[in-house]
């Protein structure tokens, strides 16, 4: 059975520890893009960033690679700049053998804001 985690950090560090380095850098980066008042929250088994109660970001850590979810669309540039880490349409994967590109997961969160600002919330 998979373990059960209660926060964030609980989830962090049950990695190896270069592994917990990527992932508190990959929810550092998530919130520096995303509003002051984002909340932080184990769903799914894995770490959410919220906005105003709903999720907004999910990060999760692999063996071999971390992924961050949902990866909304967007125009050409934004496209180009995902396509290369693209697992699945939502889905963006990061080998933990290669750099970390940590600005394409700002691009996303801070898409992923607009997009909820422009929903409504």
């Amino acid at each position: 059975m998979a373990a059960r985690f209660t926060t964030i950090d609980d989830y962090i560090d049950s990695f190896p520890e270069e592994v917990q380095d990527v992932l508190r850098q990959v929810r550092r980066t998530i919130l520096a893009a995303a509003p002051a008042q984002a909340g932080q929250s184990i769903s799914y088994g894995i770490p959410t960033i919220t906005l105003d109660g709903r999720y907004l970001v999910y990060f999760a850590g692999w063996k071999h690679h971390v992924s961050v979810y949902p990866v909304p669309d967007g125009d050409a540039a934004f496209e180009e700049v995902v396509a290369p880490y693209r697992a699945a349409k939502g889905t963006l994967r990061f080998p933990l053998r290669e750099p970390i590109p940590y600005d394409v997961i700002t691009r996303v969160t801070s898409a992923l804001v607009v997009r909820r600002s422009a929903s409504g919330g």
